[in-house]
C-alpha cells in the first residue's frame, strides 16, 4: 500500500462514532435500570430495550475492530513501506476495518429505526 497513511486518518471518525454510541449505551442503560426499579414493571418494554442494549452493544464491538484493523494495517503499511518490500497484506487488514466499520454503522442505523418505533409504541400505549 503506498499511502499507508490512509488508514490511520479514518480512525478520528470512528472515535466520534464509538464515543456517540458509548454515550447511548449509557443512557439507555440508566433507562432499562430505571424501568426496572419502576413499581409498575413493563416487561415487554424493558425485553425490546434490552436488545436495543445488545445491538447497540454489537456497533461497539464492530467499530472497535474496525479501529483496530486501520490503526494494524497503518503500522504494517508503514513498516514494510520503510524496508522497502512488495508484500501487501496490509489491504485486506483495510478492507477488514473498513467492513466493520460498515456493519457497526448498519447496527447503529437499524437501532435508530427501532428506537423510534419503541418511543412511539410508548406514546401510543399512554394514550
Amino acid at each position: 500500500m503506498e499511502h499507508w497513511y490512509i488508514p490511520a486518518t479514518i480512525i478520528p471518525g470512528i472515535g466520534l462514532l464509538i464515543l456517540s454510541t458509548s454515550n447511548l449505551l449509557v443512557n439507555l442503560s440508566t433507562e432499562i435500570k430505571t424501568l426496572i426499579v419502576e413499581v409498575t414493571l413493563k416487561e415487554v418494554l424493558i425485553k425490546r430495550k434490552l436488545k436495543q442494549l445488545k445491538l447497540l452493544n454489537s456497533a461497539m464491538v464492530f467499530l472497535y475492530v474496525a479501529v483496530a484493523s486501520f490503526v494494524i494495517s497503518a503500522l504494517i503499511s508503514g513498516v514494510y513501506k520503510s524496508v522497502e518490500t512488495s508484500f501487501d497484506s496490509a489491504i485486506y487488514i483495510t478492507i477488514a476495518g473498513i467492513i466493520s466499520a460498515l456493519l457497526g454503522l448498519i447496527a447503529l442505523i437499524v437501532y435508530s429505526f427501532r428506537a423510534v418505533k419503541i418511543r412511539q409504541d410508548q406514546f401510543n400505549n399512554k394514550c
